[in-house]
């Protein structure tokens, strides 16, 4: 048979997918909006309030699931035949209370009413093996002993905009087999057998909430494992079955895999799909180790979405040794065989070799499993322009030295289907005026809009939907927070998780240094602002809690003293989520994307900002370099250091925060605030715990960019005096959005790492083909 040069099925490998809400961005891309909303109406109902009903489906942290999200949106309206494969969490990421200003979680039982997008497929059901040990024969490995679980499939429907394609996300749910325990010499323990199911069924219980920090639990890894190994089976069934449908197996030659099937690792979570691929090639098809190393490394991709060494999986030996023995004898295979290659072309090099090994040595051995997914693919990539010379520049510069050729950037992109269409029709609405309707499907005809740079009507329009929107989210908020909100104010919003990193304490400077501003000149003519920070901390992440907790004490000081009326608000966004985030961003006038320049991979909530209407305070850090590059530098506030500034200090004098606290006043009151109990008269030294951090060890160098923000945000104010400046600088912002697109970032995995042409063709509907 002829051997196709293109690829038939791109399977996306997730361990989060955050999907939000379906039926509102269901009925966008099927065209069904105002049907729906008629019919709903006739029947007396709401449509509105029937969406209200709707549980968020959180089955993610932030960025990363929220970009596989999108991913699937694009890949479905660009007519690829792709797959998204997960874990059904029964449990996704937590809800956030709000307690006396402290974060409290509470379970997300957001299966409790059911879900109606879900079909479970029992038929599809497969066995995952932990445990065991292996048995080296002469007709190859025997993994034996071991203990089942099934996957239990459940496919959610994606549907393509306006395209009558409709694609797959399929979620695995652990199930115990029938026999579970049972069969175990299990001496009258019938009862306790059947009770203990629970323990194999916890495998799909709940997301592990972390965000870009890496957990070592035993749990964890049998989840990448479980998803990885149900996904397999389902990937080769699909290759051996000729016909869309057919169980009849006719293709044997694993040789043609990478010409059919491409898989995508979104981050390292994955990465076990290198060594179970090889270990199915290899002890269960019988392929010789080269010809299954090469099937293997055509077939596999790696996304890295983090330079942060904490977030990096490192997994001890002896934890893989007693779950998945095989695969840990396949890890030390690929090893040898790559450090020979390695040495191979450095000889005598062994610091060479000790770095980029599969295998840190040290007190505890684990296994690196970046370098697992950059020695198992073909190709490797970061998510933004900068964030992808940084891998090749330190983190993966040795791999890169080896194989320059399989590194690549991809820069994130977002749904501009959910994320303005479905969120802000009326700026849609007045941009469709403009320009007409293509451009949801080809986001780069925003640029279009550069014509009516100087028309007072257009101005006019998109100010006057701004100010809508802010209308709305104020009555949300009132609704919410029992705060008054100053509609004309500045609505500024940092929402993302809370991570040291991310600098919502530089935030907090702000804050504070421009109440004390007004309390010093309260006659003075003061631009109103309503600052906003929303996200969630991990559990367990204390500094992130005490955090949260400083921007709720910030705002019981600020939003009750008289002397500052309406001028000022602090907010904290109680369980920021999808949801939230739609109904929130369309309102924005101001983006806080404040990152130390260097670890925000990318950023996608910058690019939902930009599309919306906002205007950028940033650094110059992950795809925020890419918007000011795109819109013009002078259209969006960027302040700062850059990475080279932060090397230099690094590399030279170092970070030393008195020096600022003590040169910068204004910095030294707030923080004497901070730490002398103004903000927490009840519990004064309630922040000395942050204090210490931001003046002792602050990795990310906090005050080193506090006068460059100060003064960056005194323009912020000035332009906004000047609303329509402000409103022919968003302008610019919403036409140089086209790249942000996933749209464009698929297209580029599609061509350039996939090997498969997308395509904007419609298929005919079900209705159409009959006639």
């Amino acid at each position: 048979s002829a051997i196709f040069t293109y690829v038939d099925r791109v399977y996306y490998i997730s361990l989060e997918f955050y999907m939000g809400r379906t039926l509102q961005n269901t009925m966008v891309n099927l065209a069904l909006e105002n049907a729906c909303d008629e019919a709903v109406y006739q029947l007396g109902l709401d449509m509105e309030e029937l969406e209200d009903m709707e549980e968020d489906a959180g089955l993610g942290n932030g960025g990363l699931g929220r970009l596989a999200a999108c991913f699937l949106d694009s890949m479905a309206s660009l007519g690829l035949a792709a797959y998204g494969y997960g874990i059904r969490y029964e449990f996704g990421i937590f809800n956030q209370k709000i307690v006396n200003g402290w974060q409290v979680e509470e379970a997300d039982d957001w299966l409790r009413y059911g879900n109606p997008w879900e079909k479970a497929r029992p038929e599809y059901m497969r066995p995952v093996r932990f445990y065991g040990r292996t048995e080296h024969t002469p007709d190859g490995v025997k993994w034996v002993d071991t203990q089942v679980v099934l996957a239990l499939p459940y496919d959610t429907p994606i549907p393509g905009y306006r395209n009558n394609i409709v694609n797959t996300m399929r979620l695995w749910s652990a199930k115990a087999p029938c026999d579970f325990n049972l069969k175990d010499f299990n001496v009258g323990g019938y009862i306790q057998a059947v009770l203990d199911r629970n323990l194999c069924e916890n495998i799909s219980r709940v997301l592990y909430p972390n965000d870009n920090f890496f957990e070592g639990k035993e749990l964890r890894l049998k989840q990448e494992y479980f998803v990885v190994a149900a996904t397999l089976q389902d990937i080769v069934r699909r290759f051996k079955a000729s016909k869309f449908g057919s169980r009849e197996i006719v293709r044997t030659d694993f040789a043609h895999l990478p010409n059919k099937v491409a898989i995508q690792l979104n981050d390292t979570h994955p990465a076990m799909a290198i060594p179970e691929l090889m270990r199915v090639l290899v002890d269960e098809e019988k392929l010789d180790w080269d010809k299954a190393w090469d099937v293997c490394v055509r077939t596999c991709a790696y996304t890295n979405h983090t330079v942060l060494p904490e977030a990096l999986e490192r997994w001890p030996i002896d934890l893989f040794q007693h779950l998945l023995p095989r695969h840990l004898e396949i890890i030390f295979e690929i090893n040898r065989r790559f450090l020979q290659y390695v040495a191979s072309k450095f000889p005598g090099d062994n610091d060479r070799l000790r770095r980029m090994s599969l295998i840190e040595e040290g007190g505890c051995k684990k296994v690196n499993m970046a370098h697992l997914c950059i020695v198992g693919s073909h190709a490797v990539n970061g998510v933004a322009r900068i964030h992808s010379e940084i891998l090749i520049a330190t983190l993966f510069k040795d791999f890169y030295e080896l194989d320059p050729h399989k590194f690549q950037n991809k820069t994130n992109g977002i749904t501009p289907r959910r994320w303005l269409v479905m969120c802000n029709p009326g700026l849609a609405e007045v941009i469709a005026e403009r320009i007409g309707e293509e451009f949801v499907r080809d986001l780069d005809q925003l640029k279009k809009l550069l014509k009516f740079i100087n028309d007072d009507a257009f101005i006019r329009d998109i100010a006057k939907i701004k100010q809508e929107n802010k209308l709305k989210f104020a009555v949300h908020l009132e609704e919410h927070y029992k705060v008054k909100i100053n509609p004309q104010s500045m609505f500024d919003f940092q929402v993302k998780r809370i991570h040291e990193y991310k600098r919502q304490l530089l935030n907090c400077l702000h804050m504070i240094t421009y109440y004390n501003r007004i309390k010093k000149e309260p006659n003075k003519h003061w631009t109103p602002r309503t600052i906003m920070v929303g996200g969630k901390a991990a559990p367990g992440y204390h500094t992130a809690k005490m955090i949260i907790r400083l921007i709720t004490a910030i705002g019981e000081v600020v939003n009750h003293d008289p002397v500052i009326g309406d001028r000022l608000k602090v907010i904290f966004l109680e369980n920021y989520r999808v949801t939230l985030a739609e109904k929130a961003i369309p309102s924005a006038d101001l983006s806080e994307q404040i990152s130390t320049a260097g670890t925000e991979a990318s950023g996608t909530g910058n690019m939902k900002f930009m599309l919306n209407g906002a205007l950028t305070i940033g650094t110059m850090d992950g795809a925020n370099v890419e918007m000011a590059e795109e819109a013009g530098e002078k259209n969006l506030f960027i302040f700062g250091m850059r990475v080279e500034d932060v090397d230099a200090m690094d590399a030279g004098k170092g970070y030393h925060a008195s020096e600022y606290y003590n040169r910068i006043p204004e910095l030294k009151q707030a923080m004497d605030q901070i730490a002398g109990g103004f903000f927490s008269h009840k519990q004064p030294d309630l922040f000395k715990e942050l204090v210490d951090l931001l003046m002792h060890h602050d990795r990310f160098k906090v005050f080193a960019d506090y006068e460059a923000y100060i003064k960056c945000q005194d323009k912020v104010n000035e332009l906004y005096k000047n609303p329509k400046e402000w409103t022919k600088m968003v302008i610019h912002n919403i036409a140089g959005c086209g790249k942000f697109s996933s749209d464009r970032t698929i297209s580029q995995y599609a061509r350039e790492i996939w090997g498969v042409e997308p395509s904007l063709e419609k298929i005919p509907a079900p209705d159409e083909q009959l006639k």
